[in-house]
């Protein structure tokens, strides 16, 4: 590393330190004071714009009804109601941490270290929170995809991250198709995205509903656990859905997802494939899985096995055996796991951190470096936040960035910025 790199990377690091000091520093036990700006900041977008559009387009196509119209209310309605925070009030929160705690689903030591204690990391602050339609504190698109030092970590991240995560779920599932169904006359040319006209006219069949649906509700949450501070960062999130001793404790906007999915009565199989974007439920991993849907049972509080997302025996709990799973051999009996190719499908499609979370380290200190050019300072991080970086990874992306940067130098990434700062986007 060159002696400016070095201080570069001591500066980046010097601004990302004090954001984050100030983000631990909000209450997070009240929604967010830069969620309107962010707002307007992902509104402003034009890749914000596309990524949801795309989304849209996909979600029409979804052919369950009530798994259509569900995903189309996330996406497009900012009074969309989380069914899951209904009538939980603060003696209802208390009991249900209670429950999470005496299942090994969440870490009470993390009740004095987290900002605004356990509360508040596992029900993060809404809007009309004590009436019948608890409401997101922003808008869909508003929500970054990730942490703030993390992937697609600014206003209208998550908008971006869920449509390139739908994208590799929609060739993957294509990928299996035409890999592996068979060459038989008819089947090749068979409707295997119609549940009815697909595995039950042929066995080979891959719910293309599931392949849609998973991507988008897997992450929805983060509206909810990455709230705006006034200065641009985020929300810090709680991971719980384990514990230290029992490894599966995840970023709590997994758990929240599959909960509201659940408390909506939404499909086994979907809610399954949902559950396994952090873990595909593998020999081994399972177990991860399966504590993911028992804390989010708890919270949408039901039973998950009585609700069939779930089965128990005398060794514990694993996922059900749906569709003919259970036609001629127990699984679980001789030591595998009830799996369903959309299971893994949506766990590959969720896998772009690998690229994402690079590039979200090296663009922070590509802009960075080229900040004071356009009269930034990233010692200032409010402002710096707020007017240059938020803006401009919204605009470009974090790996739009690092691409440009491989292939044409510190020089792409100015000529760039440059074209953003001439259409005023920042």
């Amino acid at each position: 590393m060159t002696l400016a790199r070095a201080a570069l990377s001591t500066l980046v690091a010097a601004a990302l330190g004090a954001a984050a000091l100030q983000a631990h520093a909000v209450d997070q036990t009240l929604p967010g004071a830069g969620n309107a700006q962010a707002d307007q900041t992902a509104a402003a977008s034009p890749r914000v714009r596309e990524a949801h559009e795309f989304l849209l387009r996909q979600a029409r196509q979804i052919r369950n009804r009530a798994l259509r119209e569900a995903t189309l209310d996330l996406l497009g309605n900012r009074g969309f109601c989380v069914r899951s925070r209904v009538g939980v009030d603060d003696a209802t929160k208390a009991a249900l941490l209670a429950k999470l705690a005496a299942a090994s689903l969440v870490n009470p030591a993390d009740d004095a270290s987290f900002p605004g204690g356990l509360s508040a990391g596992v029900f993060p602050p809404v809007l009309d929170a004590q009436t019948a339609c608890p409401r997101l504190p922003m808008a869909f698109d508003s929500a970054p995809g990730s942490a703030f030092a993390s992937h697609h970590g600014y206003p209208g991240g998550l908008p971006i991250h869920e449509a390139n995560n739908l994208r590799a779920g929609l060739g993957l599932a294509a990928g299996y198709r035409r890999s592996y169904r068979g060459v038989e006359a008819g089947e090749e040319h068979g409707h295997d995205d119609d549940e009815a006209a697909g595995w039950m006219r042929s066995p080979f069949f891959i719910d293309q509903d599931v392949i849609i649906a998973a991507p988008i509700w897997h992450d929805w949450a983060k509206t909810l656990v990455f709230q705006w501070a006034a200065d641009g960062s985020e929300f810090k999130e709680l991971s719980f859905g384990g514990t230290p001793a029992n490894g599966s404790a995840t970023g709590g906007h997994h758990v929240l997802g599959i909960a509201e999915s659940m408390k909506r009565g939404l499909p086994p199989a979907f809610v399954i494939a949902q559950a396994s974007a952090h873990s595909s439920p593998t020999l081994g991993n399972e177990f991860k899985v399966v504590a993911w849907l028992r804390a989010a049972g708890i919270l949408a509080q039901l039973d998950p096995v009585a609700a069939g997302y779930l089965v128990q025996d005398a060794k514990g709990f694993h996922l059900p055996p749906l569709r003919r799973l259970a036609d001629g051999l127990d699984l679980i009996g001789a030591g595998q796991t009830n799996l369903l190719a959309e299971y893994t499908i949506h766990n590959l499609s969720d896998g772009d951190f690998t690229f994402s979370i690079p590039a979200a380290g090296d663009a922070a200190l590509l802009i960075a470096r080229l900040a004071p050019r356009y009269g930034f300072d990233p010692a200032n991080a409010a402002v710096y936040n707020t007017q240059f970086r938020n803006p401009v990874l919204a605009n470009i992306s974090q790996e739009r960035i690092l691409v440009l940067y491989g292939n044409g130098g510190l020089a792409a990434v100015q000529a760039e910025l440059d074209a953003l700062r001439a259409r005023h986007g920042f």
